[in-house]
């Protein structure tokens, strides 16, 4: 007999009066949801092999236990199919885990999103977009992870906005903010590889983020020439005061480039972590250090990051186009670490 679901019920008398009754209740990002049927959030347990009371995550700050129950109505409105649900188990794991501090990108008027970059084979299985218009719509897998993600902050941990996620702008990335690494063209060692999974197994890493920051460098036919120009855009970006991590997205061409001489995440990552300090001559004149500029200030450097391990570096998106990213995290310091959990599935 399988375990009994506890959430509440709601007698609708059709599909358009269930919808409408998701907007009345505050449960939808904007746009329109699906109907959780016990028949469909059963249908999510199952995929994952969870029992409804199955705590995924506990938020410390919130005192709110995230249920395998929650996590898939959530799932199931998000418009996920059930095979999708292992992966947003993960990365509500994920969100959950101390260090990646639930209470500072959730609640923040910095505005930040959850990227989840998916790895392994599951990536690949469920057709996660690794590829052209990366960041954009047209994936179902994409774009309703991301979307069951964000429902369950805003349903379950209390994250809306106006209330408790006092983002000032916001972005996009918080509808949906969800890539997988191209590991099929890819020359080198895969996300998860690097931090201690083996290849055969799938994974989600999530990222307190602001938005991808766009860069453009067709001129060059060197890694030194492209990871110049990205460490330069970099240099300035987001808040330059000591950002927790950063994630660098090479599409194919600037990909092929820097592979091409030999380049390893490795090398990327010392290159852009030695070429992206600032003076404090600098920071305090654009008014983002205090204090009057003292002698020795042109010299006395800050890094954007603590160290070079600090700078993610993912190859995605599409084969064509002299266009890459990199995208800052939410933050200062160590307040927010990114996390990566591995995709369970039932044999």
């Amino acid at each position: 007999m399988p375990a009994a679901l506890t959430s509440r019920r709601y007698a609708v008398s059709d599909l358009a009066d269930a919808i409408e009754l998701c907007f009345d209740k505050g449960w939808t990002d904007g746009l329109p949801v699906i109907p959780p049927t016990e028949a469909r959030v059963r249908a999510m347990l199952e995929a994952a092999g969870l029992a409804p009371d199955h705590q995924i995550a506990f938020i410390i700050n919130r005192n709110v236990a995230v249920t395998a129950e929650k996590a898939a109505i959530n799932a199931v409105m998000a418009g996920c199919r059930p095979e999708y649900f292992p992966v947003v188990v993960g990365a509500v794991e994920g969100i959950g885990d101390p260090k990646w501090a639930y209470h500072g990108p959730g609640t923040s008027t910095a505005g930040a999103a959850v990227l989840m970059i998916v790895n392994g084979p599951i990536a690949r299985e469920l057709e996660i977009n690794s590829g052209d218009n990366l960041f954009g719509p047209g994936w179902r897998a994409n774009a309703t992870i991301g979307r069951a993600v964000r429902l369950i902050m805003r349903n379950v941990c209390g994250s809306r906005p106006g209330a408790l996620d006092r983002g000032t702008l916001g972005h996009p990335g918080k509808l949906s903010y969800v890539i997988a690494e191209n590991e099929q063209d890819s020359p080198w060692t895969p996300l998860h590889v690097e931090r201690g999974f083996t290849a055969s197994q799938s994974t989600v890493t999530v990222l307190a983020a602001e938005a991808p920051h766009q860069f453009y460098n067709q001129l060059s036919n060197s890694a030194e020439g492209v990871l110049t120009t990205l460490a330069d855009d970099m240099r300035i970006s987001g808040n330059v005061m000591g950002q927790p991590q950063y994630a660098i997205v090479l599409a194919g061409e600037h990909m092929r480039t820097i592979a091409g001489d030999g380049r390893q995440k490795t090398d990327i990552r010392k290159f852009v972590f030695e070429r992206t300090h600032n003076s404090h001559a600098h920071l305090k004149r654009t008014q983002r250090m205090t204090g009057a500029i003292q002698p020795g200030d042109d010299t006395r450097m800050r890094a954007l990051v603590e160290s070079p391990d600090d700078i993610l570096v993912v190859a995605a998106g599409g084969r064509a186009g002299a266009f890459s990213a990199y995208i800052p995290g939410w933050a200062s310091k160590r307040s927010s670490q990114s996390v990566t959990k591995e995709i369970r599935r039932p044999r």
